[in-house]
């Protein structure tokens, strides 16, 4: 990854959008850094897309500025901005061939056919589709017009690719082998990429931080591994991943450990952590990662357990799912086990636990 210079390469100050009394984006404030592969990550209608918009021009702040590389953007056109789109839906030019295409901003922009011509062949190269110069849009797969748009937006050296959903349309096996070529050309290029997605996992895999929007704010701006293992919201938590939850109530706490009392599973004892301040009689919801419980047919000598019954179980073949409903019937857990691991059949009596130091508490 290219090293990233400071914090502020592109920096959104206290901004919102609206569209008539709904709050599209509701005062943003992020800071991305200069080469930082950033994605803005959440559902639909949240806000991202508003967002990516605004930094490219084509929509407006009500309030707040947006600043590129030290300069004051928020009023510039999209034109004289240091930025380039890659759309979902490509856009690629039927009546042009693949060269034209990537050298369609180029030719508008005055350059000579020589500087032209040499600057598409590196295009080319970075995409690695070497010799498509002359195919058409119509002789492209998927995968291979998406690198046709990705070269067309970097071909003009933009300080900052925004890129809105673009493996969308790409089915699953290319849209992970494109995840991995993206990294690849956002490293190589050094050019600072702005991603949107509403998968997770596609965010997980590409980002270097990732900020979570719901209903126009950012929840947390994080690192992917800091986002799945410490999210600071059950909003978070329950968008990045899969995730069980459980109604607590803290009993006390020392400096080593903070004392729950967690429905099901009774007082259980948890490794303190530095940004754990709860008080005594506080309500709180402990989450634990599917792949985080354990499912026994016996109650295990060390951890907390709860009773419970078999639901179903899915095989996904490097993995095993398991549903399981508690004793009391009040509560539906998620379960991930190894794909050998034995099969419990429905209805089947058996104990799920968790490691004390694998739980999560969640301030209510």
């Amino acid at each position: 990854m290219p090293e990233m210079e400071g914090t502020d390469f592109v920096a959104i100050e206290n901004v919102s959008r609206r569209f008539g009394d709904a709050p599209a984006v509701d005062r943003v404030n992020l800071s991305i850094a200069r080469g930082e592969f950033f994605s803005l990550l959440g559902p639909s209608g949240c806000g991202k897309t508003t967002l990516l918009r605004m930094i490219g021009g084509f929509t407006s702040p009500d309030e707040g500025a947006i600043r590129i590389d030290g300069e004051d953007m928020t009023s510039r056109p999209p034109e004289i901005r240091p930025v380039n789109m890659v759309f979902q839906s490509y856009a690629i030019f039927p009546h042009l061939n693949v060269a034209g295409n990537i050298a369609y901003g180029l030719r508008r922009d005055g350059l000579s056919n020589a500087e032209r011509d040499r600057r598409v062949d590196e295009a080319l190269r970075l995409i690695s589709l070497e010799g498509y110069g002359a195919r058409r849009a119509h002789e492209l797969s998927g995968g291979e017009r998406q690198r046709v748009a990705l070269a067309r937006a970097l071909v003009k050296r933009p300080k900052l690719l925004l890129l809105d959903e673009p493996l969308g349309a790409l089915d699953k096996r290319l849209r992970e082998s494109m995840q991995l070529e993206l990294r690849r050309i956002q490293r190589e290029t050094g050019v600072t990429f702005l991603f949107v997605t509403h998968d997770q996992e596609e965010a997980l895999a590409m980002s270097d931080r990732i900020a979570v929007m719901e209903h126009g704010r950012v929840l947390q701006v994080a690192d992917p591994r800091t986002l799945y293992d410490s999210p600071n919201s059950r909003a978070v938590a329950a968008f990045i991943g899969n995730m069980n939850f459980f109604a607590g109530r803290v009993l006390g706490s020392s400096a080593a450990e903070l004392v729950l009392d967690v429905a099901g599973f009774g007082k259980v004892g948890l490794p303190r952590r530095q940004d754990w301040s709860f008080a005594p009689g506080a309500e709180i919801t402990l989450a634990v990662r599917p792949e985080k419980l354990m499912v026994t047919p016996t109650p295990p000598s060390e951890g907390a357990s709860i009773r419970a019954r078999a639901l179903s179980s899915v095989y996904f073949g490097d993995r095993t799912q398991i549903k399981v409903v508690t004793a009391d019937g009040s509560q539906t857990v998620s379960a991930t086990v190894a794909a050998n691991a034995a099969f419990h059949p429905s209805g089947e009596e058996i104990y799920v636990s968790f490691a004390p130091a694998d739980a999560l508490v969640l301030a209510d």
